[in-house]
């Protein structure tokens, strides 16, 4: 039993689904509060999803000069799904067979612990941090995210405290810790597509307007449209069509409109603005009678190589030996907010293959070394 498993395990034990932070970060707090932390509780949301966001911060000798190194994170999970699938209570946390069993173990439980104990075993070696180390933690990174992480971002802009560094720590290994940092994430935006006809009986189609016969030529050109050709941290811009519904059910009549849903996954070398203009260029092209609203999910963002990804790799090769590989691979995280008001942003993490899982769950053997290569971290970026 390390510290790094208690910890991570008395986490677990808090069945803290989105948005219900069931007392974790209050458990972190007094940990953090006993190291010299300044601890700000952030509440938002309506009554009925009401979010808890904990920012953390310890200040370094070096006064107004001192940078700032977050770890971000989140206390929430998602559902366990049917409970009497899982060998063990998801809120129990076992371990058995060499690996830690519990909701949260891989994404991102453990992550927060090894974050909190690298911190204490820093300042118990000795270390009196020049620079500023601070946490980031929610309670809404699995839901809408609406009241997390982007509502302590904009209270930091708002006041003026900048950060130079930010660690996330969501699970980014395939196989081993340290096999992969994630410097970057493409950006998300969704668009739903109404396209006006006129229904009739299918019977008499010169009497009414289908609107799916209408969008189709459009729809193939949207599919086979080259948005971007990425670039060498991004692969090319994704359109992809999640939903198309039309009609009323019945065989015998045209519809009078059909519904598109679709998601742009996007890179660096595209804008949303530009990626909305060509969309509606190639639907007026059509000369379609068409509504679109567009949400916005995310910007990309990219750390290239710099004083935060060269402490990381030196610190995953030093711990592990491995020779890490950047990507910018998979969906979206909290990283998208940080990056709004952060220069430098990556996300490094245990292994994902459970994430989201039944049994999800971490091996031993990779819990020490994740907090072994933070401690090195902030040894060499704060110290």
């Amino acid at each position: 039993m390390t510290a790094t498993l208690t910890l991570a395990q008395d986490l677990i034990a808090r069945p803290s689904v989105t948005p219900d932070d069931q007392g974790c970060q209050a458990l972190l707090a007094k940990r953090l509060a006993r190291l010299g932390f300044e601890c700000e509780s952030i509440v938002s949301g309506p009554d009925d999803f009401r979010v808890t966001n904990l920012w953390a911060r310890r200040a370094g000798s070096l006064g107004a000069q001192a940078k700032t190194l977050a770890f971000a994170g989140h206390t929430d999970v998602v559902p366990t799904g049917p409970v009497e699938q899982w060998g063990s209570h998801p809120f129990k946390p076992t371990v058995r067979d060499g690996r830690l069993y519990g909701r949260g173990a891989s994404d991102m439980k453990t992550s927060i612990a090894a974050f909190v104990v690298a911190i204490e075993e820093l300042l118990a070696a000795g270390h009196a941090p020049q620079h500023n180390i601070a946490l980031l933690i929610t309670s809404d990174e699995e839901g809408p995210a609406h009241d997390g992480t982007v509502v302590v971002c904009n209270a930091l802009k708002a006041r003026g405290e900048p950060l130079e560094w930010c660690v996330v720590g969501e699970p980014t290994a395939t196989t081993r810790t340290g096999d992969t940092i994630k410097n970057g994430r493409r950006g998300t935006m969704s668009g739903r597509l109404t396209v006006k006809g006129v229904q009739g009986h299918i019977a008499y189609p010169h009497l009414a307007r289908n609107p799916i016969h209408l969008l189709a030529p459009a729809l193939t050109e949207l599919v086979a449209t080259e948005w971007d050709r990425g670039n060498e941290f991004f692969p090319p811009t994704s359109w992809q069509v999640s939903n198309i519904h039309g009609g009323t059910g019945a065989s015998n009549i045209i519809p009078g409109d059909v519904v598109v849903d679709f998601n742009f996954r996007f890179c660096t070398e595209s804008t949303p603005e530009a990626l909305q203009r060509r969309v509606h260029e190639t639907l007026n092209r059509h000369e379609l009678d068409f509504d679109l609203k567009w949400t916005l999910g995310g910007l990309p963002f990219l750390t290239s190589r710099g004083p935060l990804v060269d402490a990381l790799e030196a610190a995953i090769t030093e711990e592990t030996g491995i020779a890490t590989e950047l990507s910018t691979s998979g969906g979206t995280s909290d990283g998208r907010f940080i990056a709004q008001i952060c220069p430098q942003v990556v996300e490094f993490g245990p292994p994902n293959a459970s994430i989201h899982k039944i049994d999800e769950n971490i091996a031993l053997a990779d819990i020490e070394p994740l907090k072994n290569v933070y401690r090195r971290l902030l040894e060499k970026l704060v110290a």
